[in-house]
């Protein structure tokens, strides 16, 4: 078993090209479910301001090969992924 704390100090990587997504600032959770719908990273080139929201990117929870020890893998290929 794995705690939301223990995700979010968990580096994202997409399998299809390498690239490094960032940590889980978040996680989307169907309450009526009770399970994880997506989780949440910062967009790149996004910083923290006053005055503007920070964008992030939200992977599906499908999207996730796996949760090693210190890494999550997902597989971003056919998604298209833009900030909100």
């Amino acid at each position: 078993m794995v705690r939301s704390s223990e995700l979010k100090q968990m580096e994202v990587v997409d399998v299809t090209d390498g690239k490094r997504l960032g940590m889980i600032k978040d996680l989307e959770i169907d309450l009526k479910q009770g399970k994880i719908i997506s989780i949440v990273v910062p967009a790149p080139g996004n910083f923290f301001s006053l005055l503007l929201k920070e964008k992030v990117i939200v992977i599906p929870w499908d999207k996730i090969v796996t949760i090693g020890e210190d890494v999550i893998l997902v597989n971003t290929e056919g998604m298209h992924i833009s900030p909100r």
